[in-house]
């Protein structure tokens, strides 16, 4: 009988061991399960994020990747003036620079390669340059150190200054007059004397030049103010 017993309770305390070996193993593979669905998840959702930084980034770089409007609004093109002299004496050059200086112009000397001597400009010696070729106008034909002008096509307004020799301009500026094209801009010519008047001298090289629009022009007395010029260049109303 006592065996009995002992075999009986020997069973049960192997039927409790098993039973507690088994809800162990369940409940460490519960574990071990959620630890990987865990992590699965956790891995997922890594991946989604990098899927969308990635996705971002290359929006961002497709948005950078854009042609960009390189175009810009023309500007208006500015208006250029250009003073142009022959100076005898100094005073057309004195002339000349107050009208770049109301103007802010460029300006431009015009220079004989076989200049005048104070001699060559006595018009009271019949012997002279200047009276020679007064009266001989083959020998007018003065060459110029220079007679053009870089950029000539950005001027809109050009001066064209001289002294008044026996009535019309000095004929050295005819050099540069003939050697321009004048279309589309609009020439003022102006002179410096000691009594005579501007005359026919702008028409006669508005008739020599051909192109141009050719205003009156206007005469200066030898020893004319910067006043004096700056309000004859404002009443041309340039800038309208």
């Amino acid at each position: 009988m006592k065996k009995l017993t002992v075999l009986f309770i020997s069973l049960l305390l192997v039927f409790g061991l098993a039973a507690c070996s088994a809800d162990s193993d369940r409940k460490n593979n519960s574990d071990r399960d959620t630890t990987t669905n865990s992590k699965t998840q956790t891995s997922a959702q890594s991946s989604d994020t990098s899927k969308d930084s990635a996705t971002s980034a290359a929006g961002a770089d497709e948005s950078n990747t854009k042609p960009e409007d390189s175009s810009e609004p023309t500007a208006a093109t500015e208006k250029k003036t250009l003073v142009v002299f022959y100076s005898a004496s100094g005073n057309t050059e004195g002339a000349a620079n107050y009208i770049a200086a109301a103007t802010n112009a460029d300006i431009l000397e015009l220079v004989p390669v076989n200049d005048y001597s104070s001699d060559d400009l006595n018009y009271r010696d019949d012997d002279s340059r200047v009276v020679y070729e007064h009266d001989h106008p083959k020998a007018r034909d003065i060459e110029l150190v220079k007679n053009t002008v870089e950029n000539w096509d950005e001027y809109d307004t050009v001066f064209i200054g001289y002294p008044i020799w026996w009535q019309i301009a000095a004929w050295p500026v005819d050099g540069f007059v003939k050697a321009n094209d004048f279309t589309g801009k609009t020439v003022i010519p102006f002179c410096t004397s000691a009594s005579s008047g501007l005359g026919d001298s702008g028409k006669l090289l508005a008739d020599m030049a051909g192109t141009g629009n050719w205003l009156e022009g206007q005469r200066f007395s030898s020893s004319v103010s910067k006043s004096t010029v700056k309000e004859w260049i404002d009443s041309l109303n340039l800038g309208d």
